[in-house]
C-alpha cells in the first residue's frame, strides 16, 4: 500500500500581531532617536543643575526693557563645550542614555497592556533608572576633567564597586514621586476637562477627550520639576565626583535634606529653563 502523502502545513503568519511587532520596533527606533537629538540639551541641563557655571554672566534687557543680568543660555553653553571637548563632547554619555531610554520604552511595551498606568510608570523608571544613573555621572565628568566612568560596563562595574546595588538607584525615589505626582495631576485635571468642559455635542469631542491628558502633561511637567532636579542631584552625591561634593554640592544625606536645601536657597526649579536664565538673587557671579 502506498504511503500517504501528507501536505505540509504552511504556518501562517497573524498580520495583526505583525503590524504591532512593527509598530513597537518603530517606537523602539524613534526613542532612541529623540533620546540622541536631544542630548546636548539634556546634558547642558544636568551641568546647570549640578551648578556648574564656568562663563560669566552678562547683562540684557527683560520684556519690559529693565536691565537684568542673565546667565548663558543653551547655545553659549554648548559652544562652551564645543571648544573644551570639540563636538563629539556634546554627546558624552550617550550610549548609557540610549540604552536607559530604550529599556524604559521596551518594559512600556512590554507593560502596556495592563490597564493600571502608574504601575507601568513606576516599573518602567526603575527598569531604566540604573543607566540612567551611568549616564549621568558620565556627563558630570565634565566639571573636574575626570574620567572615572568610561565606557557603559566598566561605569557599570565602578558603581557597583564603589556604592553597591543600591548605588544604581540613587534618587529614585523623587523621581517615582514626580511621575506619580503628575501621573495623578494629569489623570485628575483630564477627568475633569473630559466630563464638565467638553460637551457631547462637540463635532471632535472623542478626539479632544483623547488628547486631554497628553496636553496636560506637557503643560504641568514644570510641577515635577523640583522632584526631577532633586532625584539628578542625589544620583551623582557624593560619588567621587568634583560635580558630587562641595562647592558644587553639600553632602546629603537623604533627599529630603536635598530638597529643602535647594528650596531654602530658592533653587527648586534651577536648570528648568535654559534659554533666558536670570541670575538667583542668592548667587553673585563675575560680570562682563
Amino acid at each position: 500500500m502506498a504511503a500517504k502523502q501528507v501536505a505540509p502545513v504552511m504556518r501562517q503568519e497573524d498580520p495583526e500581531r505583525s503590524a504591532f511587532e512593527a509598530n513597537d520596533s518603530l517606537y523602539l527606533l524613534l526613542g532612541a532617536g529623540a533620546a540622541t537629538l536631544t542630548h546636548p540639551l539634556i546634558y547642558v541641563k544636568l551641568l546647570v543643575q549640578v551648578g556648574h557655571e564656568p562663563l560669566p554672566a552678562t547683562y540684557g534687557r527683560n520684556i519690559l526693557g529693565n536691565r537684568v543680568l542673565y546667565l548663558p543660555g543653551f547655545f553659549t553653553y554648548a559652544r562652551y563645550i564645543v571648544q573644551v571637548d570639540g563636538k563629539r563632547g556634546l554627546f558624552r554619555g550617550l550610549t548609557p542614555s540610549i540604552v536607559s531610554s530604550t529599556l524604559n520604552t521596551a518594559s512600556r511595551i512590554t507593560l502596556k497592556k495592563t490597564s493600571n498606568e502608574m504601575m507601568v510608570q513606576c516599573l518602567s523608571r526603575i527598569i531604566a533608572h540604573p543607566l540612567h544613573v551611568v549616564s549621568m555621572r558620565c556627563m558630570v565628568q565634565f566639571v573636574g576633567r575626570e574620567v572615572q566612568y568610561s565606557g557603559v560596563f566598566g561605569s557599570i562595574a565602578n558603581i557597583y564597586k564603589e556604592d553597591g546595588i543600591l548605588g544604581f538607584f540613587q534618587g529614585l525615589v523623587p523621581h517615582l514621586l514626580g511621575d506619580a505626582f503628575l501621573l495623578w495631576c494629569c489623570s485628575f485635571l483630564s477627568h475633569f476637562i473630559n466630563t464638565y468642559a467638553v460637551d457631547d455635542n462637540f463635532t471632535h469631542a472623542s478626539i479632544i477627550r483623547s488628547y486631554t491628558k497628553f496636553v496636560l502633561g506637557v503643560a504641568l511637567s514644570m510641577l515635577s520639576y523640583p522632584f526631577m532636579l532633586v532625584g539628578d542631584l542625589m544620583a551623582i552625591n557624593n560619588c567621587g565626583l568634583i560635580a558630587g561634593i562641595p562647592p558644587y554640592s553639600p553632602v546629603y544625606t537623604s533627599w529630603i535634606q536635598c530638597w529643602r536645601h535647594l528650596s531654602a536657597t530658592g533653587q527648586l526649579f534651577r536648570g528648568s529653563s535654559l534659554f533666558y536664565r536670570r541670575v538667583p538673587s542668592q548667587i553673585s557671579l563675575p560680570m562682563k
